[in-house]
């Protein structure tokens, strides 16, 4: 099925082009996702100066935390094609098992492959912000006492962030890149028969 929102296709005018460029690093060609931005080239400026922050160093979270964050969301979403892309991209950097992204994809923070009560917040807070669009008390005392106050606002708005990136995909139906994993490819193992 095509994407309802077609990607646009290079030679791109020169103001997209540059714009695309920045938003790749390296000279890797742009991925659908902003090219299908780049149909508006006043929001892919801003969401290009906000995504730099939330992809960047200058993020309160690590690596690892923001890669839980956004798989777990992007997961919750429906959302294959931006999952994917952060799991071939960043799953191996961030330390993740196949178990732990089969658990972010298909499971819970009670799974047994996770082994750090930080992690299991993480998902509790993305699994909650869906749900719910809310964090209860018990919860956030929880969150509390692992991450500072900066940390909370990173979390929430990196979680906000990335519903939206999975609405966009999704309604759009954006094809997944190429290379990239499918949910499918990290199912839980079947359980045993009796």
């Amino acid at each position: 099925m095509p994407a309802r929102i077609a990607p646009t296709e290079a030679p791109h005018p020169p103001e997209v082009a540059e714009l695309l460029h920045r938003m790749m690093p390296g000279d890797e060609e742009p991925i659908a996702l902003f090219r299908l931005y780049a149909r508006n080239l006043p929001l892919t400026e801003a969401l290009h100066a906000w995504g730099s922050y939330q992809l960047s160093r200058r993020l309160s979270l690590g690596l690892r935390d923001r890669e839980i964050l956004i798989d777990r969301t992007c997961a919750r979403c429906g959302c294959a094609y931006e999952w994917g892309v952060h799991i071939a991209r960043f799953a191996p950097r961030a330390g993740l098992t196949p178990a732990q992204i089969s658990s972010l994809t298909h499971g819970s923070s009670a799974d047994t492959c996770w082994t750090t009560d930080r992690d299991r917040l993480l998902l509790d807070a993305a699994d909650a912000l869906h749900t719910g669009h809310d964090i209860d008390a018990p919860l956030w005392e929880r969150l509390s006492a692992e991450f500072s106050p900066e940390q909370l606002l990173d979390l929430l708005m990196l979680c906000g962030w990335y519903h939206a990136i999975s609405f966009t995909a999704r309604a759009t139906r954006l094809t997944p890149e190429p290379g990239t994993p499918a949910f499918d490819d990290f199912l839980p193992p079947a359980p045993p028969k009796p």
